[in-house]
Parts: C-alpha cells; sequence; structure tokens
C-alpha cells in the first residue's frame, strides 16, 4: 500500500494562520475534495488554513502530511497523519513547495507569500481563493473550480 501511496499526487494547500470565515470554509472543502479524488494532502501541519483543509480531508479518509517548521510533534494540528519536522521556521516554507504537485493559496500573509515565490521559482501552478493577486497565481473563485482546474492538469 505504501508503494501506491507514491504514485498519488500531491495537493498543497498553503494559507494563512488567522483567516476570515470563508477562507475556513474553503480550506475544508478543498481538503475535502482533495481527498474525494484520491490526492495527498501536503501542508504546514499548524493551524488556521492548514488545520481546516486537513479537517476537511480527514473527513473524507484522506492522507494528511505536514511540514511543520519546529522541533516538537505536539506542534501539528490534530488532523495529521504524517508530521515532518524540521527545525526550519519560516525556511520550510520551500519543503512544502517542493512536496506538492501543485498549489492552492487560500489567504494568508507573507509566509503564503514565500511559499507562492517558492512555487514561482521550482515551476508549480499555484491556483488561489481569497489570496495575494500577484503574477503567478491563478485565481478562481470556488473550491470546485479548483479541483476541476487540478484534475485538468493531472490529466495532462
Amino acid at each position: 500500500m505504501l508503494i501506491e501511496n507514491f504514485k498519488k499526487k500531491r495537493v498543497g494547500i498553503i494559507g494563512g494562520n488567522s483567516p476570515d470565515s470563508i477562507s475556513l470554509k474553503n480550506a475544508e472543502k478543498m481538503g475535502r475534495l482533495i481527498a474525494q479524488n484520491d490526492y495527498i494532502l501536503v501542508n504546514g501541519g499548524m493551524k488556521g488554513v492548514m488545520e481546516a483543509s486537513a479537517k476537511g480531508a480527514k473527513s473524507k479518509n484522506g492522507l494528511v502530511v505536514a511540514i511543520l517548521p519546529g522541533k516538537s510533534i505536539n506542534d501539528a494540528n490534530k488532523f495529521v497523519d504524517i508530521p515532518i519536522l524540521t527545525g526550519l521556521g519560516y525556511l520550510r516554507n520551500s519543503l512544502v513547495v517542493l512536496n506538492s504537485d501543485i498549489l492552492v493559496a487560500i489567504d494568508g500573509n507573507y509566509g503564503t507569500l514565500s511559499e507562492i515565490a517558492y512555487a514561482q521559482i521550482y515551476n508549480k501552478i499555484v491556483f488561489g481563493l481569497n489570496t495575494w493577486n500577484i503574477k503567478g497565481v491563478i485565481h478562481l473563485s470556488t473550491p470546485e473550480e479548483v479541483i476541476k482546474n487540478i484534475n485538468s492538469y493531472f490529466e495532462k
């Protein structure tokens, strides 16, 4: 079964620790859609958008991988399956991007902005829901639109 997981596509969710209620709902919905489409969810494992997306994925029996900034497994939210400790603080953002085949930015501040920048450096697609309005982010209106675009991208 583990070998089969290596073949699964990984969708990274990046976003803020203190998002508004709409962003939290979008993140949870994205997590559910990721799991329903049999993708692995990768995120930073903390609160806010990360926790909401993990909660959504777990509600549909999805697999959640968290790349944590610190050195304690206790920093991970309760919906994480595989916590990866880095001790790198915000430098771990590059690892979130590198371990995702495609990314979805929801809300976010400068940490999310750095992940969007790493995505551009590493030629990764970033779909956005209520996030930074900058070059390199493909803005969409709903989680359903995002998953439709993710599925189309992976079918290529």
